[in-house]
């Protein structure tokens, strides 16, 4: 997915077209600011995660109306590195249990 600005005024919401490349553009708002995202990703998927962008990004703003663009998007940023972290530990720790239920279920037999 490669992040590309558009100068043009576009329709509001997500505007789809399919690219000669085979590539996917998808118009989003983040922050009140449009972008065209183009890549091979489904178009749904680039829409969930600009709407996830925009909801951090709208609560950092909420908390602190005073932080200037960059620093809310460092800050969203921030906060969407934890929520990652904190995925991937979750992950770690269900593939550890998962692998001891296996291996007792593989002594029962």
């Amino acid at each position: 997915m490669e992040r590309v600005t558009s100068e043009e005024s576009l329709l509001e919401g997500a505007e789809r077209e399919i690219a000669d490349q085979g590539k996917t553009k998808v118009t989003v708002n983040i922050y009140g600011e449009e972008y065209v995202i183009k890549g091979q990703t489904d178009p749904a998927v680039i829409e969930k995660i600009a709407a996830y962008v925009d909801r951090k990004m709208r609560l950092v703003g909420q908390k602190n109306p005073q932080l200037p663009l960059s620093k809310v998007a460092v800050w969203a940023a921030l906060n969407i590195a934890e929520d990652l972290v904190r995925l991937h530990e979750d992950y770690d720790n269900l593939s550890k249990q998962l692998d001891e239920v296996k291996e007792l279920s593989s002594k029962d037999e």
